[in-house]
């Protein structure tokens, strides 16, 4: 893609994330999230393939889908309150409606089937910036909309795509989908504690952002987007491997790793506002996605390449891809749990 083209839609998509960030008026906010959905297009469906295409014809219709509706309960909301102010979301058929839409727009269950089959037709890159970027908009608007929100819709929205996330990543081979579905299950985390401690859900979603960073770069720089060519990259750079093991082993949730500190701490409080059972429901989702980030690094750690699939070992080859931000966020997605009292204290 030709670098002025690029930097103009990067651009456009940090512009409509500000925009929604910093309006409190629902048209701005909706004006920011189209221009987010249109910059991102064009980097979906540059590489002219079939399943590009379809993945990004998916994504259109869902987001306009999800666009529409919000505009629909916005326009409600002013004609029976008489503002379009985002704070002001007293009729609960609007307030309903929004978080509908903005849980499609995010992946939440049940309005998440789009989100695995638009990741995989991704290419790794734009993968990441889908399931990163574009979900701190939406994220934002449930963020500031929460209060005027039903508990019990945030709370069963939560357990769904907590249950979905680990339920539907156990049988994929394809590590996009699996990585989708992972996406799915870090937002149910995020939404269920949202009422109770708003502060935990932007610790939950910047932990998710590092290790999941760390997680598309590490496919990316060993070009693997099965679980069988994961078997042949213990050979090629071993050091990276074992970065990505414990990556995926954080991104479970296992201490002594960063991403163990988000769980803890929603669990902790969970349990503080009396909900022990609540708690119990999320301890044990989180045992099904952790099954699969281990048949990740069962694959590739545990594995001998030639006797396990029909791939042929690759070449070790100098690489040209620029490691910096792969450095930086598996540092921070492996060894920030010591930090947690620290971390607490700010939050």
């Amino acid at each position: 893609m030709n670098p002025y083209v690029l930097t103009a839609l990067l651009s456009s998509l940090g512009l409509g994330t500000t925009l929604t960030f910093a309006s409190s008026h629902w048209l701005l906010a909706w004006m920011g999230l189209e221009i987010n959905t249109l910059a991102i297009i064009p980097l979906m469906a540059q590489h002219h393939h079939p399943r590009a295409v379809e993945a990004t014809t998916k994504y259109f219709l869902t987001q306009a889908a999800a666009a529409a509706m919000i505009l629909f309960a916005s326009t409600t909301n002013a004609w029976l309150t008489g503002s379009w102010d985002m704070n002001d979301m007293s009729s609960p058929i609007a307030s309903a409606m929004v978080i509908a839409a903005l849980a499609l727009k995010i992946g939440l269950a049940p309005m998440h089937f789009w989100m695995p089959e638009v990741l995989q037709g991704l290419d790794l890159l734009t993968g990441l910036i889908l399931s990163t970027w574009q979900k701190l908009a939406p994220l934002a608007l449930i963020v500031q909309t929460a209060q005027a929100i039903d508990p019990l819709l945030l709370t069963t929205l939560g357990l769904m795509s907590t249950l979905v996330g680990g339920w539907g990543g156990l049988n994929q081979t394809q590590l996009r989908k699996i990585l989708a579905y992972s996406s799915i299950a870090h937002m149910g985390w995020m939404i269920i504690i949202l009422q109770y401690a708003p502060q935990l859900t932007l610790l939950a979603l910047l932990m998710y952002i590092f290790m999941t960073s760390s997680a598309f770069l590490t496919l990316k720089a060993s070009s693997s987007t099965k679980i069988g060519t994961l078997a042949t990259i213990w050979s090629k750079s071993p050091i990276l491997t074992t970065a990505a093991a414990l990556v995926l082993l954080s991104l479970g949730g296992l201490p002594p790793l960063t991403g163990f500190m988000p769980k803890w701490l929603i669990l902790q409080e969970l349990a503080k506002q009396g909900l022990p059972l609540l708690a119990t429901v999320m301890a044990l989702a989180a045992l099904l996605s952790l099954y699969f980030y281990l048949r990740l690094c069962y694959a590739m750690t545990l594995t001998i390449s030639p006797h396990t699939n029909t791939f042929i070992t690759p070449w070790r080859v100098q690489t040209t891809q620029f490691s910096f931000p792969l450095a930086l966020s598996t540092v921070v997605a492996l060894g920030l749990l010591p930090m947690a009292p620290a971390i607490v204290m700010l939050v």
